[in-house]
């Protein structure tokens, strides 16, 4: 288990990485997505197939900060050939993720041994 920053907690679950960011990234500042994403990216360069679940459960919300970090996740992992998706999502942050159609981009899970199971398939 590594926290970065206070921002993003990582833990590997076989070859898949769970991130989870915290609540702090609500009022992330756009100045500092850069050392955000190169905290959660750098991992997932390494590794041949990016299996990645996001576990939004800390967040209850989010901005377009956040949203431009997933999507440059997506990016990478798709890139290579990997997967990514989305498990604990509130009320808000799957309100957020409609509005914005993001929840046609990637299959969202309630829990994160669902989003595990899905991934090891």
């Amino acid at each position: 288990m590594t926290r970065e920053r206070n921002d993003f907690e990582l833990q590997w679950h076989g070859n898949t990485v769970v991130i989870i960011p915290a609540e702090t990234v609500e009022s992330m500042r756009w100045d500092l997505i850069e050392s955000a994403a190169e905290v959660v990216m750098e991992p997932l360069r390494t590794m041949k197939v990016p299996m990645v679940v996001f576990d939004l459960s800390e967040v209850s919300y989010f901005g377009s900060v956040f949203i431009a970090l997933l999507l440059r996740c997506h990016k990478l992992v798709k890139t290579a050939g990997g997967e990514m998706v989305i498990c604990g999502a509130t009320k808000m942050a799957l309100e957020l993720l409609k509005v914005t159609n993001l929840d046609t981009l990637w299959a969202m899970y309630d829990t994160r041994e669902e989003a595990l199971s899905a991934l090891a398939t």
